[in-house]
């Protein structure tokens, strides 16, 4: 998890997790050290006095911003739902596995576990690989510490394949040049192209830059829509037949130092339910007008080393 904070109101998940590692079940945590920086030494001395394993990852530059649930080795969940007061108040999407995908969540999660010193050998010996038919779903993992920047591939890829409309909902939007020119090259092939928004996030200096990158790309055609409400949900939708669900957000953080995980999938009876879902966000949303659009002081001091950062990273 990014974050966790045990905040929550009307819903202790730090009671519940003790309380089941005080009945003997194994509760394994992971989280990253600087999402996670107000859990306390008061709440890992909980845990772990109950008899559940707790780990920081702390790499510099890097984030794990995967927001991984795992049940009894049955069930997972997987999207940008983090734990914490303030996220209960937020759009957000989480999707639900089960059947043989869970067994390649597994060891994802294993893979962590060990990189931040993690003993227990059951889920050690869940680190290996799991082949699985690329058929209807399949997990994509994002680890730039080890090098193996997948998700990009993923973006690449669909989007370039798109051939009717592309739909995109991120929380945070500071794109690198190749998205950019990703989604100026769908436009021009004739691609409708939407992205969903919040009109405010929790991050006053993410929504100038979000801004700056709405306004030049509103010019050749994508069409921003901004939610009143704050949306951290991660989702693609192409031609209504593929998506993809994760933790990532559009920024050059999340493609090139953050570690993420999505579930990409053509489930027809999925993507009938995002849709519907996406939909109702948009239906919230107003038009994001580049004509209304006012550089202030702050933009032109950001704008120019956003643009350096994306391209460094």
């Amino acid at each position: 998890m990014y974050i966790w904070l045990p905040d929550t109101k009307g819903f202790d998940f730090l009671k519940l997790l003790t309380d089941k590692a005080k009945r003997g079940l194994r509760v394994r945590v992971v989280l990253d050290s600087y999402g996670s920086t107000g859990f306390s030494k008061e709440y890992v001395t909980m845990l772990k006095e109950s008899g559940a394993e707790i780990f920081f990852f702390s790499r510099f530059w890097h984030r794990i911003h995967r927001k991984i649930l795992v049940v009894d080795e049955r069930v997972a969940f997987i999207g940008g739902v983090n734990f914490h007061e303030e996220a209960r108040h937020w759009d957000d999407l989480a999707v639900k596995v089960k059947g043989k995908m869970v067994a390649s969540i597994i060891s994802s999660f294993a893979k962590v576990y060990s990189e931040c010193g993690g003993k227990d050998p059951i889920i050690l010996s869940r680190k290996k690989r799991v082949i699985l038919n690329k058929t209807r779903t399949w997990l994509v993992e994002h680890f730039p510490i080890n090098k193996k920047m997948r998700m990009k591939k993923i973006y690449v890829q669909n989007i370039g394949q798109a051939e009717k409309n592309l739909v995109l909902v991120t929380p945070y939007f500071a794109p690198k040049h190749w998205f950019i020119a990703l989604l100026h090259q769908a436009v021009i092939r004739g691609v409708d192209v939407e992205v969903i928004v919040p009109k405010n996030t929790d991050n006053f200096m993410a929504d100038r830059v979000a801004r700056f990158f709405m306004y030049k790309l509103s010019l050749v055609g994508v069409k921003f829509y901004l939610e009143p409400q704050m949306n951290h949900a991660k989702v693609m939708i192409i031609d209504e037949k593929e998506g993809l669900v994760g933790s990532h957000n559009l920024d050059f953080l999340s493609f090139e130092l953050n570690s993420e995980v999505g579930i990409f999938f053509k489930d027809i009876e999925t993507i009938k339910k995002l849709c519907e879902i996406v939909s109702n966000w948009k239906k919230k949303s107003v038009l994001f007008e580049p004509a209304l659009y006012h550089p202030k002081f702050i933009d032109y001091v950001l704008s120019p080393i956003i643009s350096l950062f994306t391209k460094i990273f």
